[in-house]
């Protein structure tokens, strides 16, 4: 596949994708510098907002209607290795996401006096910086090394603000995971690398667009999808790799929900950059296999929220499910496909932490997010409850709200690629999985508090609580109603993406191979 790009400055005024890397890493120099002085929390949240300003400063500049890779940046560094930033849709989405939700997470860590304040938001800031250059990379090596760092940074994050219990056991099997991921990534890189060089007399690359002129054979295509699916896989999470995503989510804390906000859009990113783009026989060769265990892990995770108890692990398998539903749009392989699971993903990320932002007030006000002992909180609580509800309803993809036209598109390719029988099945596990979420509002919100339970006096949301849930209300709805520029953003990023796979489509499969 060729790929062509327009460098920054026959866009922009200044390197637009360099600033947005650096600047949190001038945060966090900053922050460091003032320590505990009073000024620290304007200080980051001024950052923060700075941030989110170049970020739409970004998605200024990026012209939708072209094709090629955008605003590029180059800096050779090492013979292997350079510095290659350039940004499509795709990048842009994920950078106002990162942006958006690190200021959430800013102001949410001010707002609940979060302990050692400083070495907290070092890490947050130093984890936006390595997200935001992950999302803009164009060399399989950068992001590569990048990956270790981002994913450590979140680790010490479970490690230093969590209280839970079993935290450490949490945090044991986010790193294995995590660590078999990195090292089955590493291992597809070589591979590719090696590839280069045979080709190029022993001169080793991992840019992208030299990668790209350089088929893989069949044999050795078959062995790196499955290196780089595996090792991104891990991160998205998809069945049956999740197995680390429910003990995260029960015993982390909001301090550490970058690992749900943006790190799983890490490997969304990478599929779609490098595995879609260098490995296509080995993606068409595999896909249906690929979807049929996306819709098991639907209705695995379906099952398993039918069981949960506490409102975290009831939303890590909704996540899982809806995970399911993203990877059949991924692996539908045509260009509708592809945006509505690249909408899908960013949904999930705004629904997921108006989530986990809601069900931490109510765990600050009640000490539990054990169901059952849950009950009555819309009256003390009615922004809060509200705003969980939306979250709930953006997941499921009621109309209004940013989730309906996402899963429309992928469900419409859907039913094209794989007939309407597997396509309806995917869509009944899903919103299975989803309205469990809609009964623990239910639980939570409206039902009784039975008496033997009954808590103390509930506070009313502080106007920090009541102004990141209105916010993040107004994202769902505005996003939701108002969908055209989001979809025409993404809309030709993945035109010769999807060129590689047209000849896929010739009609409805099968949804296993034979």
């Amino acid at each position: 596949m060729e790929i062509t790009e327009l460098h920054w400055t026959s866009q922009s005024t200044y390197p637009i994708l360099a600033a947005l890397q650096l600047l949190p890493l001038l945060a966090t120099l900053l922050i460091l510098v003032v320590r505990k002085r009073r000024g620290l929390p304007l200080i980051a949240a001024g950052f923060a907002f700075v941030e989110l300003l170049l970020a739409v400063d970004l998605y200024r500049h990026f012209d939708s209607t072209q094709t090629a890779m955008q605003l590029a940046e180059y800096l050779p560094l090492l013979p292997a290795l350079g510095y290659h930033a350039a940004a499509d849709g795709m990048t842009v989405l994920f950078m106002l996401l990162t942006a958006l939700l690190s200021l959430m997470v800013v102001l949410y860590a001010q707002q609940q006096h979060v302990r050692g304040l400083d070495r907290y938001l070092v890490i947050v800031f130093a984890v936006q910086a390595s997200l935001q250059s992950m999302f803009a990379s164009q060399d399989l090596l950068w992001f590569t090394l990048l990956s270790p760092v981002q994913l450590m940074l979140i680790a010490y994050l479970l490690k230093g603000w969590s209280n839970a219990p079993q935290e450490e056991m949490a945090l044991q099997r986010y790193l294995q995971f995590m660590g078999t991921g990195l090292l089955l990534l590493g291992t597809g890189l070589v591979v590719l690398g090696w590839n280069f060089a045979v080709v190029n007399d022993g001169q080793w690359s991992f840019d992208l667009h030299q990668l790209a002129r350089v088929p893989v054979p069949g044999a050795i295509q078959t062995v790196t999808f499955f290196l780089l699916f595996y090792g991104l896989g891990i991160r998205i999470p998809v069945f049956p790799l999740h197995g680390w995503l429910p003990s995260f989510a029960e015993h982390g804390t909001v301090a550490v929900a970058g690992v749900f906000l943006l790190g799983l859009k890490v490997g969304i990113y990478g599929l779609l950059r490098f595995v879609f783009s260098l490995l296509p026989d080995a993606v068409m060769q595999w896909h249906a296999w690929v979807v049929a265990f996306a819709l098991t892990g639907i209705f695995y995770a379906a099952i398993l929220a039918l069981m949960q108890t506490n409102l975290r692990r009831l939303l890590a398998f909704a996540v899982v499910s809806h995970t399911g539903l993203l990877t059949i749009g991924l692996f539908t392989l045509s260009t509708a496909a592809f945006q509505g699971s690249l909408m899908l993903s960013a949904n999930f990320g705004l629904a997921t932490a108006g989530l986990l932002f809601m069900s931490s007030v109510v765990y600050r006000r009640t000490h539990t997010l054990t169901l059952s002992r849950l009950g009555g909180l819309f009256d003390p609580l009615p922004v809060i409850g509200v705003a969980f509800l939306i979250a709930g309803l953006s997941i499921i993809g009621m109309p209004g709200t940013p989730g309906f036209d996402a899963a429309h598109l992928v469900l419409e390719a859907s039913i094209e690629e794989f007939g309407a029988l597997a396509t309806i099945a995917a869509a009944l596990g899903n919103v299975a999985a989803a309205a469990f979420l809609l009964w623990a509002f239910q639980r939570a919100f409206l039902a009784p508090l039975d008496e033997s339970t009954q808590h103390h006096h509930i506070a009313p949301a502080s106007r920090m609580e009541r102004s990141i849930a209105i916010m993040m209300i107004v994202i769902l709805l505005g996003t939701g109603f108002h969908s055209e520029p989001w979809l025409e953003l993404i809309e030709h990023s993945f035109d010769g993406l999807s060129a590689q796979y047209q000849h896929v489509h010739t009609g409805t499969m099968d949804l296993v191979p034979h």
